[in-house]
């Protein structure tokens, strides 16, 4: 006697929300009704804010309870020769949006912002990235240290002006 196999098929719903870009605008008029005027730029996803109080700016995107901004998913740094931008991609899982803020450094010899690890820990291997591979000093940081070069590695590959 044969056995048949039986295939069940489970009817699966899910519902998907895609995070949504903040308003570059929104973002920057809270900083700036908190911060003395601190966003400096914006357009319609992104914020340029003065890297001088750039703490107490990330502190207010995370504990602003209409900002929630209680995830960090990526920092990146780019080399445009006369300066370095760093980049932070937030998100706000309450809310559901998405932010952009920009930092830009224009002291190439000791370029440094300050570490958003004590507010985000998501930062850690981040800034340490940036630090290996760019030259940008993450100030406060608890152990910046090199993570994919040794550390007598000379110099910073991704710099437009790192030389072999």
């Amino acid at each position: 006697m044969k056995k048949l196999c039986e295939t069940k098929i489970l009817e699966v719903k899910v519902n998907y929300k895609v995070t949504t870009a903040i308003a570059g605008d929104y973002v920057a008029k809270s900083i700036n009704e908190r911060i003395d005027c601190r966003a400096i730029f914006w357009n319609s996803t992104e914020v340029w804010v003065q890297n001088t109080d750039w703490i107490k700016i990330a502190q207010l995107l995370k504990d602003s309870p209409d900002l929630d901004f209680n995830y960090l998913s990526a920092i990146t740094a780019v080399d445009y020769v006369e300066y370095f931008e760093v980049i932070y991609h937030l998100i706000s899982f309450q809310f559901n949006q998405s932010a952009i803020l920009k930092l830009r450094i224009f002291d190439r010899e000791n370029p440094s912002v300050s570490s958003v690890t004590s507010i985000w820990q998501g930062a850690d291997l981040q800034e340490r990235e940036i630090w290996d591979l760019m030259g940008i000093r993450f100030d406060n940081h608890y152990n910046l240290k090199r993570i994919l070069l040794w550390e007598e590695f000379p110099g910073h590959p991704l710099r437009k002006d790192f030389l072999r």
